[in-house]
């Protein structure tokens, strides 16, 4: 709970994160009109026993030059119908975040706006843009604080699917519902016949749909808390209509606290094109794949040829798989084929100089050497996990030392070590890596800000410093996250 002492001090001290936002936008040059993020509550049925009160969404409906907030609304697509964002006619899908659509190279403004009774902020995960604009509040800007905004400004270098989230008082604010999925578009890519973007996550809900306590402090010491009702775009087992024997590019994210994904199709053929924004350079059947929170997939999917027919998205991590959406034919059939599917253009990331790259390296290890501090950002109240044999909850008033000091644009290999039992999704604010080297697996991705670290696993992260700036590294658990497994590089 916030502390109202704290929360004055901290209104005193920061103020005016709406006049910082906008100065600094201001001072990046003319911008496009922004995008209105309003942070609020509302109610959604989720579970079918009841309406869930208090959902935490972004509301983009109120824009500057749209107050019904039709052309700015990226749920509703005007201009290409073969998009399919969410169904019309489930109130769930309609209230949650909405997926934002940037263009590579082009700027991207938004203001956030704060309808919360508590500070929030926004983080665009996996972009790699000015430190200033990542949302980090107590290292890269202000808390944002009730009736308050801030102004994000920025143009993301790379095409993909990326998704925002805030980075104060994550478990309780992204928990609640605060995850929205974002699409970079590339002009040069291939071009499909649908897009289905899919945002999964869970919700801890008890009887009548009310939440219940956001984890268990024995779960938060393992492998995180579940929560009760599983879906996709806010809806349980969602089916969507796809041409039949078209080409549907499936982009799917992880926004959840703690749940990690096997997965896998039945019933149609699937090609891997891209992980974490990232293509890969040669596209490769679907059969079971790993994502963890915070990561992302891409597919090219075949659909099926006749009308009626369905191919369904599963979970098959665990002995009882399950159904995360299903895709379902309709019209005559196209009969594409998956090989009329170009690999994705490359995106502009810096390749590391191995034989001039300085070493680092990182454990992730159990802990429980001191209580967390205060923050206004919550805390969990317990302390369980560490980087280098230091716990850190991300977002104290007081940030401990950084892992290291990078020199711009110097290359790094860090060799990074899980010293448990439990896999760890490891994400880097602001750079991406390439997995040079494994001990636990052959399929190395594409260049990436999230590795999902399997227990006992030990793999060499290369990266290029080339975005100047503090770099909060830390696990997408947020449970692990917020009792420890957080750390920070300064690039310089």
């Amino acid at each position: 709970m916030l502390d109202r002492r704290m929360f004055l001090q901290g209104s005193a001290a920061l103020g005016g994160a709406f006049a910082l936002g906008a100065g600094l936008a201001a001072r990046a040059g003319a911008a496009p009109d922004p995008q209105i993020l309003t942070a609020r509550f509302t109610e959604a049925q989720i579970a079918a026993g009841g309406i869930t009160p208090r959902v935490m969404t972004y509301d983009p409906r109120v824009t500057a030059h749209d107050p019904r907030g039709i052309a700015h609304d990226p749920r509703v697509i005007l201009h290409d119908p073969r998009v399919i964002l969410h169904d019309p006619g489930n109130p769930a899908s309609a209230a949650m975040p909405p997926v934002l659509r940037m263009r590579k190279g082009e700027p991207f403004a938004a203001r956030l706006v704060n309808r919360l009774d508590e500070p929030t902020t926004v983080h665009w995960h996996g972009l790699r843009i000015a430190n200033a604009m990542d949302g980090v509040p107590e290292m890269t800007q202000p808390y944002v604080y009730p009736g308050d905004g801030f102004d994000y400004l920025f143009t993301p270098p790379d095409a993909g699917t990326f998704w925002y989230h805030p980075h104060c008082n994550t478990l309780m604010q992204m928990g609640s519902g605060l995850t929205g999925v974002i699409v970079v578009e590339n002009p040069e890519d291939p071009t499909f016949d649908s897009e289905i973007v899919l945002n999964l996550r869970d919700w801890r809900l008890g009887a009548g749909g009310a939440f219940i306590a956001p984890f268990k402090p024995r779960d938060a010491a393992r492998g995180g808390t579940y929560g009760t009702v599983r879906t996709a775009n806010w809806q349980r087992e969602p089916v969507y209509d796809a041409p039949a024997g078209g080409l549907v590019r499936v982009r799917i994210a992880a926004t959840d606290v703690t749940r990690i994904y096997t997965i896998g199709l039945e019933g149609a053929e699937a090609r891997v094109i891209a992980l974490d924004g990232n293509p890969v350079e040669i596209p490769f059947a679907l059969d079971r794949l790993d994502l963890g929170p915070g990561q992302r997939i891409d597919l090219a999917l075949r659909m099926p040829q006749s009308e009626g027919q369905q191919a369904r998205l599963g979970n098959f991590r665990g002995s009882n798989p399950w159904t995360i959406a299903a895709f379902r034919a309709v019209g005559t059939s196209l009969k594409r084929d998956l090989r009329d599917i170009a690999p994705l253009p490359a995106n502009p990331i810096a390749e590391a100089d191995i034989s001039t790259a300085r070493r680092i390296p990182i454990e992730l290890t159990a802990t429980a050497e001191h209580e967390p501090a205060a923050s206004i950002c919550g805390s969990l109240g317990y302390t369980f996990w560490a980087i280098n044999k230091v716990p850190w909850p991300g977002d104290t008033p007081d940030p401990v030392a950084p892992i290291d000091e990078l020199k711009f644009g110097k290359s790094y290999v860090l060799e990074i070590a899980n010293r448990t039992p439990h896999a760890h999704p490891i994400h880097l604010h602001g750079l991406s890596f390439r997995v040079l080297a494994s001990n636990k697996r052959s399929l190395l991705p594409p260049p990436t800000d999230t590795i999902l670290l399997l227990p006992d696993e030990q793999a060499q992260l290369a990266l290029v410093a080339d975005n100047p700036g503090d770099w909060v590294f830390h696990c997408h658990i947020i449970e692990h996250q917020k009792t420890g497994m957080s750390a920070y590089f300064r690039v310089a």
